[in-house]
Protein backbone atom coordinates (compact mmCIF):
# COMPACT_ATOMS: atom_id res chain seq x y z
CA UNK A 1 0.00 0.00 0.00
CA UNK A 2 0.87 3.77 -0.51
CA UNK A 3 -0.03 6.83 0.44
CA UNK A 4 -0.46 9.89 -1.25
CA UNK A 5 -1.00 13.76 -0.30
CA UNK A 6 -4.59 15.78 -1.88
CA UNK A 7 -2.92 18.80 -3.55
CA UNK A 8 -6.45 20.51 -2.80
CA UNK A 9 -7.06 23.39 -5.20
CA UNK A 10 -9.89 24.32 -3.82
CA UNK A 11 -8.09 25.59 -0.65
CA UNK A 12 -4.69 26.80 -1.79
CA UNK A 13 -3.01 28.91 -4.09
CA UNK A 14 -0.75 27.45 -6.81
CA UNK A 15 2.41 28.66 -5.15
CA UNK A 16 0.89 26.66 -1.58
CA UNK A 17 0.05 24.33 -3.90
CA UNK A 18 3.80 23.80 -4.94
CA UNK A 19 5.12 24.00 -1.58
CA UNK A 20 3.14 21.46 -0.50
CA UNK A 21 3.83 19.17 -2.86
CA UNK A 22 7.78 19.41 -2.48
CA UNK A 23 6.99 18.98 1.85
CA UNK A 24 4.93 15.85 1.14
CA UNK A 25 7.85 14.69 -0.91
CA UNK A 26 10.19 14.68 1.68
CA UNK A 27 8.22 13.61 4.10
CA UNK A 28 7.98 10.17 2.60
CA UNK A 29 4.56 10.42 0.36
CA UNK A 30 5.19 8.67 -2.82
CA UNK A 31 2.41 10.58 -4.76
CA UNK A 32 -0.12 13.05 -4.94
CA UNK A 33 -3.12 14.00 -6.55
CA UNK A 34 -4.31 17.05 -7.77
CA UNK A 35 -7.71 18.00 -7.97
CA UNK A 36 -9.16 19.90 -11.34
CA UNK A 37 -12.00 22.39 -11.31
CA UNK A 38 -13.03 25.73 -12.23
CA UNK A 39 -14.67 26.37 -8.92
CA UNK A 40 -14.04 25.08 -5.55
CA UNK A 41 -16.84 23.77 -3.67
CA UNK A 42 -17.86 26.42 -1.62
CA UNK A 43 -16.65 30.00 -1.34
CA UNK A 44 -15.10 29.56 1.91
CA UNK A 45 -12.29 27.19 0.45
CA UNK A 46 -11.25 30.76 -2.14
CA UNK A 47 -9.50 29.06 -5.15
CA UNK A 48 -9.36 27.30 -8.00
CA UNK A 49 -6.40 27.50 -10.04
CA UNK A 50 -6.18 26.16 -13.48
CA UNK A 51 -4.10 22.52 -12.94
CA UNK A 52 -2.11 22.27 -16.38
CA UNK A 53 -0.48 25.70 -15.10
CA UNK A 54 0.10 24.26 -11.74
CA UNK A 55 1.41 21.19 -12.83
CA UNK A 56 4.13 22.34 -14.40
CA UNK A 57 5.13 24.41 -11.62
CA UNK A 58 4.94 20.84 -10.22
CA UNK A 59 7.43 18.83 -12.34
CA UNK A 60 10.29 21.24 -11.64
CA UNK A 61 9.61 21.33 -7.65
CA UNK A 62 9.56 17.30 -7.02
CA UNK A 63 11.65 14.78 -8.24
CA UNK A 64 9.90 11.40 -7.14
CA UNK A 65 6.61 12.22 -6.13
CA UNK A 66 3.85 10.31 -8.40
CA UNK A 67 1.26 13.32 -9.43
CA UNK A 68 -2.34 12.38 -11.28
CA UNK A 69 -5.36 14.51 -11.82
CA UNK A 70 -7.55 14.01 -9.38
CA UNK A 71 -9.75 13.79 -11.41
CA UNK A 72 -9.92 16.00 -15.00
CA UNK A 73 -13.24 15.19 -17.16
CA UNK A 74 -12.06 15.51 -20.62
CA UNK A 75 -15.76 15.69 -22.25
CA UNK A 76 -17.61 19.45 -21.73
CA UNK A 77 -15.28 22.16 -20.38
CA UNK A 78 -12.08 21.18 -22.08
CA UNK A 79 -12.30 19.34 -25.12
CA UNK A 80 -10.69 15.93 -24.93
CA UNK A 81 -7.62 16.83 -27.94
CA UNK A 82 -6.63 19.65 -25.63
CA UNK A 83 -6.24 17.34 -22.96
CA UNK A 84 -4.51 14.76 -24.97
CA UNK A 85 -1.64 17.36 -25.60
CA UNK A 86 -1.90 18.55 -21.80
CA UNK A 87 -1.47 15.23 -20.30
CA UNK A 88 1.87 14.37 -22.97
CA UNK A 89 2.83 17.73 -22.14
CA UNK A 90 2.91 16.87 -18.21
CA UNK A 91 4.10 13.56 -18.94
CA UNK A 92 7.28 14.70 -20.90
CA UNK A 93 7.73 16.72 -18.07
CA UNK A 94 7.84 14.29 -15.45
CA UNK A 95 8.62 10.91 -17.15
CA UNK A 96 6.85 8.01 -14.91
CA UNK A 97 5.82 10.23 -12.62
CA UNK A 98 2.60 11.84 -14.28
CA UNK A 99 -0.76 9.68 -15.03
CA UNK A 100 -3.99 11.06 -15.91
CA UNK A 101 -6.76 10.74 -13.60
CA UNK A 102 -10.30 11.11 -15.54
CA UNK A 103 -14.23 11.07 -14.88
CA UNK A 104 -17.47 12.71 -15.73
CA UNK A 105 -17.39 15.10 -13.73
CA UNK A 106 -19.59 17.57 -12.05
CA UNK A 107 -22.05 20.17 -13.25
CA UNK A 108 -20.22 23.01 -10.94
CA UNK A 109 -17.31 22.92 -13.27
CA UNK A 110 -18.78 21.93 -16.67
CA UNK A 111 -21.29 24.12 -16.91
CA UNK A 112 -19.59 27.31 -17.28
CA UNK A 113 -19.36 27.43 -20.67
CA UNK A 114 -22.82 27.53 -20.90
CA UNK A 115 -23.12 23.39 -22.14
CA UNK A 116 -25.84 21.53 -21.12
CA UNK A 117 -25.01 19.55 -18.35
CA UNK A 118 -26.19 15.72 -19.84
CA UNK A 119 -27.32 12.76 -18.01
CA UNK A 120 -25.16 10.17 -16.40
CA UNK A 121 -25.78 7.31 -19.12
CA UNK A 122 -24.16 10.41 -21.49
CA UNK A 123 -21.68 11.26 -19.66
CA UNK A 124 -20.00 7.86 -19.30
CA UNK A 125 -20.60 7.59 -23.11
CA UNK A 126 -18.70 11.17 -23.43
CA UNK A 127 -16.20 9.80 -21.53
CA UNK A 128 -15.70 6.71 -23.37
CA UNK A 129 -15.62 7.79 -26.62
CA UNK A 130 -13.33 11.08 -25.16
CA UNK A 131 -10.65 8.13 -23.88
CA UNK A 132 -11.00 6.93 -27.51
CA UNK A 133 -9.59 10.28 -28.79
CA UNK A 134 -6.82 11.17 -26.06
CA UNK A 135 -5.48 7.33 -26.93
CA UNK A 136 -5.67 8.35 -30.56
CA UNK A 137 -3.48 11.45 -30.43
CA UNK A 138 -1.30 9.86 -28.17
CA UNK A 139 0.39 8.07 -31.04
CA UNK A 140 2.03 10.65 -32.59
CA UNK A 141 0.15 10.46 -35.83
CA UNK A 142 -2.46 12.64 -37.77
CA UNK A 143 -5.85 11.63 -36.85
CA UNK A 144 -9.36 12.99 -37.39
CA UNK A 145 -12.18 12.07 -35.61
CA UNK A 146 -16.38 12.09 -36.42
CA UNK A 147 -17.80 10.68 -32.96
CA UNK A 148 -20.85 11.14 -31.77
CA UNK A 149 -20.05 13.53 -29.38
CA UNK A 150 -16.46 15.08 -30.74
CA UNK A 151 -14.65 16.13 -34.20
CA UNK A 152 -10.77 16.16 -34.67
CA UNK A 153 -9.64 17.62 -37.95
CA UNK A 154 -5.90 16.52 -38.99
CA UNK A 155 -4.52 16.89 -35.43
CA UNK A 156 -1.23 15.84 -34.44
CA UNK A 157 0.66 15.66 -31.09
CA UNK A 158 4.24 16.75 -31.55
CA UNK A 159 5.47 16.90 -28.38
CA UNK A 160 5.23 13.16 -26.72
CA UNK A 161 6.90 11.24 -23.81
CA UNK A 162 8.56 8.24 -25.01
CA UNK A 163 5.79 6.01 -23.11
CA UNK A 164 1.85 7.42 -22.71
CA UNK A 165 0.55 8.09 -19.16
CA UNK A 166 -1.34 5.05 -17.43
CA UNK A 167 -5.10 6.19 -17.81
CA UNK A 168 -7.53 5.99 -14.16
CA UNK A 169 -10.96 6.09 -14.55
CA UNK A 170 -13.12 7.49 -11.35
CA UNK A 171 -17.08 5.98 -11.04
CA UNK A 172 -19.10 4.83 -8.40
CA UNK A 173 -22.03 3.50 -10.60
CA UNK A 174 -21.94 0.10 -12.41
CA UNK A 175 -21.34 1.58 -15.38
CA UNK A 176 -18.67 3.77 -14.44
CA UNK A 177 -16.99 1.20 -13.11
CA UNK A 178 -17.39 -1.29 -16.11
CA UNK A 179 -15.78 1.76 -18.06
CA UNK A 180 -12.71 1.60 -15.85
CA UNK A 181 -12.11 -1.96 -15.82
CA UNK A 182 -12.44 -1.90 -19.76
CA UNK A 183 -10.54 1.10 -20.86
CA UNK A 184 -8.43 1.95 -17.72
CA UNK A 185 -5.18 1.52 -16.78
CA UNK A 186 -6.65 1.92 -12.92
CA UNK A 187 -9.50 2.58 -11.08
CA UNK A 188 -9.95 5.64 -8.95
CA UNK A 189 -13.56 5.44 -6.15
CA UNK A 190 -14.04 6.94 -3.22
CA UNK A 191 -16.30 4.65 -1.24
CA UNK A 192 -14.27 1.79 1.21
CA UNK A 193 -16.87 -0.60 -0.44
CA UNK A 194 -15.41 -4.22 -1.24
CA UNK A 195 -18.02 -4.68 -3.74
CA UNK A 196 -16.81 -1.42 -6.00
CA UNK A 197 -13.48 -3.29 -6.24
CA UNK A 198 -14.75 -6.76 -6.63
CA UNK A 199 -17.21 -5.45 -9.76
CA UNK A 200 -13.81 -3.27 -11.05
CA UNK A 201 -11.96 -6.68 -11.03
CA UNK A 202 -14.82 -8.06 -12.75
CA UNK A 203 -14.88 -5.89 -15.64
CA UNK A 204 -11.26 -6.47 -16.63
CA UNK A 205 -9.66 -4.42 -13.51
CA UNK A 206 -8.13 -7.35 -11.75
CA UNK A 207 -3.87 -6.66 -10.92
CA UNK A 208 -4.60 -2.97 -11.93
CA UNK A 209 -3.97 -0.32 -9.37
CA UNK A 210 -6.71 1.39 -7.48
CA UNK A 211 -6.83 4.90 -6.01
CA UNK A 212 -8.84 6.78 -3.57
CA UNK A 213 -8.71 9.73 -1.15
CA UNK A 214 -10.17 10.11 2.26
CA UNK A 215 -10.31 13.90 4.31
CA UNK A 216 -8.58 14.41 7.96
CA UNK A 217 -8.27 17.50 9.93
CA UNK A 218 -5.30 16.99 11.69
CA UNK A 219 -5.12 19.53 15.04
CA UNK A 220 -4.17 19.19 18.49
CA UNK A 221 -7.92 19.53 19.16
CA UNK A 222 -10.41 17.37 18.00
CA UNK A 223 -13.38 19.35 18.67
CA UNK A 224 -11.70 22.34 16.74
CA UNK A 225 -10.83 20.20 14.10
CA UNK A 226 -14.55 19.04 13.37
CA UNK A 227 -15.29 22.53 13.54
CA UNK A 228 -12.79 23.47 10.87
CA UNK A 229 -13.76 20.26 9.10
CA UNK A 230 -17.37 21.53 8.93
CA UNK A 231 -16.37 24.63 7.71
CA UNK A 232 -13.79 24.31 5.06
CA UNK A 233 -15.44 21.10 3.67
CA UNK A 234 -19.04 20.53 4.24
CA UNK A 235 -19.96 19.33 0.56
CA UNK A 236 -17.75 15.89 2.33
CA UNK A 237 -21.29 15.23 3.89
CA UNK A 238 -23.84 16.01 1.10
CA UNK A 239 -25.08 12.05 -0.50
CA UNK A 240 -25.90 11.00 -3.76
CA UNK A 241 -26.06 12.78 -6.37
CA UNK A 242 -25.97 15.92 -5.25
CA UNK A 243 -21.83 16.60 -6.11
CA UNK A 244 -22.56 16.00 -9.99
CA UNK A 245 -25.58 17.86 -10.03
CA UNK A 246 -25.32 21.56 -7.83
CA UNK A 247 -24.00 24.04 -10.15
CA UNK A 248 -22.74 26.72 -7.68
CA UNK A 249 -20.64 26.71 -4.63
CA UNK A 250 -23.73 28.60 -3.14
CA UNK A 251 -26.03 25.36 -3.81
CA UNK A 252 -23.19 23.40 -1.95
CA UNK A 253 -23.74 25.86 0.62
CA UNK A 254 -27.20 25.35 1.37
CA UNK A 255 -26.93 22.06 1.31
CA UNK A 256 -24.57 21.53 3.71
CA UNK A 257 -26.78 23.42 6.18
CA UNK A 258 -28.32 19.81 6.49
CA UNK A 259 -25.17 18.51 8.48
CA UNK A 260 -23.91 19.14 11.67
CA UNK A 261 -20.39 19.30 12.99
CA UNK A 262 -20.62 16.23 14.78
CA UNK A 263 -21.59 14.70 11.41
CA UNK A 264 -17.73 15.34 9.92
CA UNK A 265 -17.01 12.01 12.18
CA UNK A 266 -18.05 10.03 9.45
CA UNK A 267 -16.23 10.58 6.74
CA UNK A 268 -13.34 12.59 8.30
CA UNK A 269 -10.24 11.50 10.83
CA UNK A 270 -10.17 14.70 13.15
CA UNK A 271 -7.79 15.55 15.97
CA UNK A 272 -4.56 14.62 16.87
CA UNK A 273 -5.23 10.71 17.65
CA UNK A 274 -2.78 8.46 15.68
CA UNK A 275 -5.16 5.89 15.87
CA UNK A 276 -8.04 7.40 14.31
CA UNK A 277 -6.12 8.17 11.65
CA UNK A 278 -4.99 4.80 11.30
CA UNK A 279 -8.47 3.68 11.34
CA UNK A 280 -9.06 5.71 9.06
CA UNK A 281 -6.55 4.49 6.12
CA UNK A 282 -6.54 0.80 7.36
CA UNK A 283 -10.77 0.49 6.15
CA UNK A 284 -9.83 1.55 2.80
CA UNK A 285 -7.13 -0.39 2.84
CA UNK A 286 -9.35 -3.56 4.07
CA UNK A 287 -11.36 -2.91 1.12
CA UNK A 288 -9.02 -3.22 -1.19
CA UNK A 289 -7.58 -0.25 -2.50
CA UNK A 290 -3.33 -0.14 -2.84
CA UNK A 291 -3.50 3.92 -3.26
CA UNK A 292 -4.85 5.68 -0.35
CA UNK A 293 -4.53 9.37 -1.25
CA UNK A 294 -4.83 11.89 2.21
CA UNK A 295 -6.86 15.32 1.75
CA UNK A 296 -5.63 17.23 5.13
CA UNK A 297 -8.50 19.96 5.28
CA UNK A 298 -7.62 23.95 6.68
CA UNK A 299 -4.61 25.92 6.99
CA UNK A 300 -2.11 23.88 9.52
CA UNK A 301 -0.43 21.84 6.19
CA UNK A 302 2.96 21.93 8.29
CA UNK A 303 1.35 20.46 11.51
CA UNK A 304 -0.07 17.64 9.23
CA UNK A 305 3.25 17.01 7.85
CA UNK A 306 4.88 16.76 11.09
CA UNK A 307 2.06 14.62 12.45
CA UNK A 308 2.16 12.04 9.43
CA UNK A 309 6.02 12.33 9.13
CA UNK A 310 5.95 11.24 13.21
CA UNK A 311 3.28 9.19 14.03
CA UNK A 312 1.90 7.51 11.19
CA UNK A 313 3.88 6.57 7.91
CA UNK A 314 6.53 4.69 10.09
CA UNK A 315 3.38 2.53 11.18
CA UNK A 316 2.40 1.74 7.92
CA UNK A 317 6.02 0.17 6.44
Amino acid sequence: MELGYKLSSEEHPPTDLVKNARRAEEVGFTFALISDHFHPWIDRQGQSPFVWGVLGALSQATERLRIGTGVTCPTIRIHPAIIAQAAATATALMPGRFFLGVGTGENLNEHVLGDRWPPAAMRIEMLAEALEVIRKLWDGRQHSHRGTHYTVENARLYTLPESPPPVMIAGDGPKAITLAGEMGDGYVGLAPDPDLLAKFDEAGGAGKPRYTETQVCWHKDAATARQMAYEIWPNGATKGQLNQELSLPAHFEQAAQMAEPADMEETVACGPDPAVHLEQIKKFADAGYDNICIHQIGPDQAGFFEFYKREILPNLS
